[in-house]
């Protein structure tokens, strides 16, 4: 039930729900509080507008990356490659005939492979259901390669870490290549931390990869952008609440 609120709070709550939210709210008081009407109405569109340009976006995503891209030139010691979900998948794309990950999730599922190509670790994967079956069909599928352990009970971060660290402790694996989007890397860190995991991170889709040719480009709304700054806006709402729940006791691990 908490993760079902959860989930219902951070759609309704997140752009661009939460924007066009307080829009609707100040169409609705027009006549009873025009003033106060307006004040929503440029707040909401105008936050919309602004977090769907690349450049706030872009800036938005630079304030929650963390960690340098992956140095694979170095040595590691590494012992597998976790790849967490998130991101979207299909329970049954046609043109496949079964579950798919979606751009997002397909993106760190094509890193992973590269990662692991270079690197010769085993792969886990961990999501909830039917998008850690979209991860595993569309790894042995798309790149022909069959992750080890599959972890299909992870409906956020704190489990996707949880689990990890039993599947993987049973194996004697200790210390992972973490894989992400670089945005969730910082919360992810943590919480694989917490649970007794050694993490080399490896974030996937940093915002230095995403340039724009022309200057004007960056001011101009696309749905790209705003994807990526829904996703930022995210992860500074989530860190403090891991922070409280760590402090509270109220979610731990037991390591």
């Amino acid at each position: 039930m908490l993760l079902f609120l959860k989930t219902v709070l951070r759609t309704l709550i997140l752009p661009p729900s939460g924007l066009l939210f307080i829009s609707a709210l100040g169409i609705a008081l027009l006549r009873r509080r025009p003033t106060m009407a307006r004040i929503l109405l440029i707040s909401g569109i105008g936050s919309l507008w602004l977090l769907s340009t690349p450049f706030i976006s872009d800036a938005l995503t630079a304030s929650v990356e963390h960690y340098p891209p992956l140095d694979l030139s170095r040595p590691s010691g590494a012992q597998a490659i976790v790849i967490l979900g998130g991101g979207g998948q299909l329970a049954r794309a046609p043109e496949y005939g079964g579950p798919a990950a979606l751009p997002l999730l397909l993106q760190k599922l094509a890193y992973g492979v590269y990662v692991a190509r270079k690197t010769g670790l085993p792969i886990l994967v961990t999501g909830a259901g039917i998008e850690a079956d979209a991860m595993r069909d569309s790894l042995m599928r798309n790149f022909d390669v069959t992750p080890r352990w599959v972890d299909d009970q992870a409906r956020d971060t704190f489990e996707n870490a949880r689990n990890s660290a039993r599947i993987l402790g049973a194996a004697g694996v200790h210390r992972v290549i973490l894989i992400t989007l670089s945005t969730h890397m910082w919360r992810s860190t943590h919480e694989f931390a917490a649970a007794g995991m050694d993490v080399v991170p490896a974030p996937e889709g940093m915002v230095s990869s995403r340039g724009h040719a022309q200057i004007l480009l960056q001011f101009i709304p696309s749905a790209e952008a705003l994807t990526y700054g829904s996703l930022a806006v995210y992860e500074l709402l989530g860190e403090p609440v891991r922070i409280f729940f760590e402090a509270t006791h109220i979610r731990r691990h037991d390591t």
